[in-house]
């Protein structure tokens, strides 16, 4: 589409929607809108933000905008940063929802007659059923498998042909140590994967391509916007991801000042979600850092883009008078040929000013502990400007998590390892 004709369809729609929420059957939206309006991009920021904190406020049902009788489906999010919020969906809401998935699958490389392997949790988390519903409206074959079972996923994968693989990077990686040391790397045959629910690094993608030998790509969404399918990376530009801004308009904030900031500086992602129904948002706050990214891609799609993620606003670890992303510290740690893809970060908080420990596997037994050990120690010194203890280990040592997002920041309060718990 061209942008002047979506931004036609965008200010329509934010037209429509702000009439719909002043006639939404909820207390939450008079007050939210009392005395503010937009009908266009270019009045967008004359409305509120909305926060996580006020949509747990209104749990279970208070910032509905329709019926809840006029729904059809609930949705939840993971609760990993405090008490789930409940989502409801409209049929109107699944539509889209389909849609904006086969966009995200599309863009990866899949097809019609694809066979899909969606490995996502199915449930309450809307991981499963977003990506299952888009691979069915794009006209692929489903095969709901669900998480966990690496072995059957494995079988399943063989034996059903499967063409593109659905599932958290760490459960891909984990699928691919299973399938080298099972024997079954040969019989799988996947051209690409749509990842995503986790933070994931360029250096995990180099891992998961070499092990697949795949296009791997960037999904991303929340439960509370709509679940998977808000952006999606393509495989011509891997890097930023297309914001499917005529259903979520996007938005780059200073976190501190609430004031916009132009493509390349580093901010807040802000979205407004356009078309939805039952659970819509106005410039949601996602505590998601990133930047838009300026100019043209060369799959010819025309949605602005935005960088892959810097990490969380709520994600920093403040050591020592000095803020760690930890996707800083996976992009050292995988970026080693001599590491395998299992990690942890520890903070050890026994002492009054905390210490920072990784903990990481060597890819191979022959590997030379010491060394490696020393030379990862010292790039993260220079990147983190830190002092960081490094821990390697035997491949296999540290525990997998074979379902759901994968833990990677742990706290130490006590003797133990704590991601051995």
């Amino acid at each position: 589409m061209p942008v002047a004709e979506r931004r036609a369809l965008q200010d329509r729609r934010l037209t429509e929607l702000m009439s719909r929420l002043r006639g939404a059957p909820s207390e939450y939206w008079r007050e939210k809108l009392r005395g503010v309006d937009a009908r266009s991009l270019d009045e967008i920021a004359a409305l509120p933000f909305t926060s996580k904190g006020e949509l747990r406020d209104a749990y279970p049902f208070g910032s509905l905008a329709e019926p809840l009788e006029a729904t059809i489906r609930i949705h939840a999010s993971s609760g990993t940063r405090g008490k789930p919020l409940v989502v409801a969906y409209t049929a109107g809401d699944v539509d889209v929802f389909a849609e904006v998935n086969a966009r995200a699958i599309a863009c990866a490389g899949g097809g019609p007659g694809d066979v899909l392997h969606v490995a996502y949790g199915y449930g309450l988390f809307t991981g499963g059923l977003g990506l299952h519903y888009g691979g069915e409206r794009l006209g692929a074959t489903v095969v709901p498998a669900s998480g966990g079972n690496p072995a059957l996923q494995l079988e399943l994968l063989a034996d059903l042909g499967a063409s593109g693989l659905a599932c958290t990077p760490s459960f891909a990686l984990l699928l691919a140590e299973r399938a080298a040391a099972d024997g079954l790397a040969d019989r799988i045959r996947l051209r690409y994967g749509i990842f995503g629910a986790e933070p994931w690094s360029e250096a995990l993608r180099t891992k998961l391509e070499l092990a697949w030998g795949i296009d791997a790509c960037d999904v991303y969404g929340l439960s509370e916007v709509i679940g998977p399918g808000v952006a999606a990376e393509c495989r011509e530009a891997k890097g930023a991801l297309h914001v499917f801004a005529d259903h979520f308009l996007p938005e780059i904030v200073d976190p501190a000042s609430r004031e916009p900031l132009p493509p390349g500086e580093l901010g807040e992602l802000v979205l407004t979600t356009l078309t939805k129904e039952a659970f819509p948002v106005i410039r949601y706050r996602t505590g998601d850092l990133t930047t838009l990214v300026a100019g043209t891609c060369p799959c010819g799609r025309t949605h602005p883009r935005i960088a892959r993620f810097t990490g969380r606003v709520d994600d920093m670890l403040v050591i020592r008078g000095i803020n760690v992303f930890p996707s800083e510290i996976e992009a050292v740690v995988l970026s080693d040929p001599a590491l395998a893809g299992q990690y942890a970060i520890v903070v050890d908080r026994r002492s009054a000013l905390p210490e920072l420990e990784v903990h990481a596997e060597l890819a191979e037994a022959s590997a030379s502990k010491e060394a490696a050990e020393g030379r990862i120690a010292a790039r993260l010194e220079e990147r983190l400007r830190l002092r960081v203890a490094v821990t390697l280990y035997a491949p296999g040592s540290l525990p997998r998590q074979e379902g759901g997002k994968a833990k990677r920041v742990f706290e130490r309060t006590g003797d133990g390892d704590p991601f051995t718990a």
